[in-house]
């Protein structure tokens, strides 16, 4: 029993899916697994911390979703000002302070868009925050490499624990292409 649960937690941080970007997450590879919602955090996955508004990519990217019947939705762990300053041009649901690897802020996010879980993922850049919150739910985890990452002491600790899990996925993911 012991072993079981060990080995489910440790699933629970290695995401299904990395990305070199975001950019390189598109509608038709999300359609392609059955998803129709996206859950999106905003910092260092699709902007550094620094950048307050959206660029040109990040309106277009999001555009493309919207087009393609993909719904989409920014969950962050920031402030309420950073938040609504980064979705004052894109007008998305969105959602700050949301509490990952908590799940509560991203069912009510899957409830304020109609979708629940089996046809949602989580995009990301940390796997104890992202990943773990949207595993929890039994959803699919997409994470890309932090954009601009932050040099504390503490999230360079949290890298070095997110390490061996994001090795177990190439692992995996070399394992599966040999097939």
């Amino acid at each position: 029993m012991k072993k079981d649960l060990k080995r489910k937690r440790s699933i629970a941080l290695v995401p299904e899916y990395v990305f070199e970007s975001y950019l390189y997450v598109r509608p038709e590879f999300l359609k392609s697994l059955g998803i129709r919602a996206l859950l999106i955090d905003i910092d260092n996955t699709l902007a550094p911390y620094e950048q307050d508004l959206p660029d040109e990519n990040i309106i277009n990217w999001f555009s493309e979703m919207k087009k393609a019947g993909i719904s989409c939705a920014l969950i962050s762990n920031n402030d309420h000002t950073r938040v609504e300053l980064f979705n004052s041009l894109l007008s998305l649901p969105a959602y700050a302070k949301s509490g990952k690897p908590g799940k509560k802020t991203l069912l009510r996010a899957m409830r304020d868009m109609g979708v629940d879980e089996t046809v949602t993922a989580g995009l990301g850049d940390q796997l104890l925050t992202d990943t773990l919150a949207v595993h929890k739910l039994g959803m699919i985890s997409i994470i890309v490499p932090p954009i601009n990452d932050k040099r504390t002491l503490f999230f360079r600790f949290k890298r070095r624990i997110e390490r061996p899990f994001m090795i177990k996925y190439y692992k995996r993911k070399a394992k599966a292409n040999k097939k």
